[in-house]
């Protein structure tokens, strides 16, 4: 088990191949189930105006 294995992840890794073991999507583990939730990036803000002479 290991590098020269097709079956085990290691082994798919190395042969830069993909199946069931290494797939490219992940799904969700239960039919369903909601999906990651990504924050939103922050807001900047504003810089402070200068005062003018």
């Amino acid at each position: 088990m290991g590098k020269g294995d097709r079956k085990t992840r290691r082994g798919k890794t190395y042969r830069g191949s993909y199946g069931n073991t290494r797939a490219h999507s992940l799904q969700p583990a239960v039919a369903g189930a909601k999906a990651t939730v990504t924050k939103p990036a922050a807001a900047k803000k504003a810089a402070p105006k200068k005062k003018s002479a």
